[in-house]
């Protein structure tokens, strides 16, 4: 119910961070749902049912392989691999550092090696970083930061 509100009823544009939670919402209707982690191997099948059966599953992506990984094992029917690129702007967890000479290599492999099998819809950042913060005035400067960072990326 709370995620209904939150889409306005649409049932679209959510964002999960385990592929049960992905299923829980596919099979209550939601057809518009991003995985935010990147794609492990070991959960690729999973990934590529949820593709196939929702108008859109969009994955992350933070390194070559992943993509190489996702151009190895194209979708069926004409369906393609919906890309978000992996920026880490300071939470360590996972992705690849904007100012990563890689990063822009990266980002035009996805976008421009074979947008018929893997498409790349934007770039992804997550403050996690911020959950050790004691007060909004280091809630705030992460998230300037992670913004500028993000922002001189795509600009590049």
């Amino acid at each position: 119910e709370g995620a209904e509100l939150a889409t306005g009823g649409t049932r679209r544009g959510i964002v999960v961070s385990t592929l049960a939670e992905a299923r829980f919402f596919a099979a209550g209707g939601f057809d518009d749902i991003l995985y935010a982690f990147p794609v492990p191997r070991w959960r690729l099948a999973e990934c590529s049912a949820l593709a196939q059966r929702l108008q859109e599953f969009q994955v992350l992506l933070d390194s070559p392989q992943g993509l190489e990984l996702l151009l190895q094992n194209p979708l069926p029917g004409g369906k393609r691999w919906l890309v978000w690129l992996k920026l880490d702007c300071g939470n360590g967890r996972a992705g690849i550092r904007p100012s990563d000479p890689e990063a822009l290599a990266l980002a035009r492999a996805i976008a421009e090696g074979s947008p018929e099998l893997v498409t790349l819809v934007g770039v992804y950042a997550h403050c996690g970083n911020t959950y050790g913060c004691r007060d909004i005035a280091a809630i705030q400067a992460i998230a300037r930061d992670t913004t500028a960072a993000v922002l001189e990326f795509v600009t590049a």
